[in-house]
């Protein structure tokens, strides 16, 4: 049990082979699991989680409290029902709640930091795919990601085809666009201009990057939203004073406007349970992640054979990953003669739609995983 994570723990039997050619030794997942496996090991579930989510999808965060990312979502009686389905959420390799990342310790005893090797999505399917081996579930019932957890579930589908019987994928992409890219970088300098960075040799010290690590996430966090969600959340309406004045001006640089607040608090608080340098690696993950390149250049040829149906959903407000992206894999799933549905969904959330309240979701999960 890692202290960190407060998880079970995965040692990997062998070293995990990478895309980059290397291999990393002695790696260790750490994950959840809610229900009970049937005696045939057929009803498992597995979700996969986002760029800064963890294996904590419906039981209480151990750093911060909060409840799990997606408690509305699994759960006895839920859409994914506990009751019916033995679920898992492992923590990606190359994160910081248990998983082995930059932040681990190397054979010679120091925390990896920037030594750590560079992994792609599909290195962290490798080392799910070795739990799955480890608890002995040969076939998923279904796989389920938003987000960066629908390019996990992608690429389990084209990589693994025989690992899944469903897959569902919800506002994610086959890769990153350039804007997606120019986002992930802004944040990535965020990182790496903080004196407190230190060329990623920071664990040994007292100061961390939180300054930047801060503004990486404030920055990501516009892309989760939409211009009418934040407009009809905080327009343009001051923020009260510690002074009892209500809805004033500063004419200076602290948090004027109540927009303003709410994202210093989503930075703020990101950096109590993240770690910079993971951040760094994971999204670079995700900007190189091209299921069509990994298959000779066209999208439909990475589900040629593929046996699983699959569930594409997108939101209308999801300027991040709009719709068109979802519709591009599903062309290429019918271009394949995969079996898939899609819908998009009107949410005024934007991309994190998702993770929020929404009961048209709710059904297009039940409904597909039952």
């Amino acid at each position: 049990m890692n202290a960190a994570s407060a998880s079970p723990v995965f040692a990997l039997p062998g070293p995990l082979a990478l895309d980059s050619g290397g291999v990393l030794e002695g790696a260790e997942i750490a994950y959840q699991t809610y229900g009970k496996l049937a005696p045939d090991a057929t009803n498992a579930v597995l979700v996969c989680h986002a760029l800064t989510g963890d294996q904590h999808v419906a039981s209480p965060h151990p750093v911060t409290g909060k409840p799990g990312w997606w408690e509305r979502m699994v759960g006895p009686g839920k859409p994914v029902d506990t009751d019916r389905y033995f679920v898992i959420c492992a923590n990606v390799i190359g994160s910081c709640m248990g998983s082995t990342g930059p932040a681990s310790l190397a054979p010679d005893g120091a925390p990896y930091a920037m030594r750590f090797p560079v992994i792609t999505i599909r290195d962290m399917v490798r080392g799910v795919i070795a739990l799955l081996d480890g608890l002995e579930i040969e076939r998923l019932h279904a796989v389920i990601g938003g987000s960066m957890g629908g390019m996990q579930a992608l690429s389990l589908a084209a990589n693994w085809p025989t690992r899944a019987e469903r897959v569902m994928v919800i506002a994610s992409t086959a890769r990153h666009s350039a804007q997606n890219i120019a986002f992930h970088e802004v944040g990535r300098q965020a990182i790496m201009a903080d004196p407190a960075w230190g060329e990623g040799s920071y664990y040994a010290s007292d100061e961390r990057p939180d300054n930047g690590l801060a503004v990486a996430r404030m920055a990501a966090h516009i892309t989760y939203l939409s211009e009418a969600g934040l407009t009809a959340k905080f327009g343009r309406r001051l923020q009260d004073r510690p002074d009892g004045s209500a809805g004033t001006k500063s004419f200076g640089f602290d948090a004027d406007f109540q927009v303003e607040s709410y994202l210093r608090y989503q930075g703020s608080g990101f950096t109590r349970r993240f770690d910079a340098n993971s951040y760094l690696y994971i999204t670079r993950a995700m900007d190189y992640f091209d299921l069509a390149e990994e298959h000779g250049g066209r999208l439909a040829d990475a589900f040629d054979g593929a046996r699983a149906r699959f569930c594409l959903v997108s939101f209308d407000t999801d300027w991040l990953y709009p719709t068109n992206e979802s519709r591009h894999v599903v062309h290429a799933l019918n271009a394949a003669g995969a079996k898939v549905s899609f819908v998009e969904l009107a949410a005024p959330h934007g991309h994190d739609s998702f993770l929020l309240e929404h009961e048209q979701l709710d059904r297009v999960v039940r409904g597909f995983v039952e």
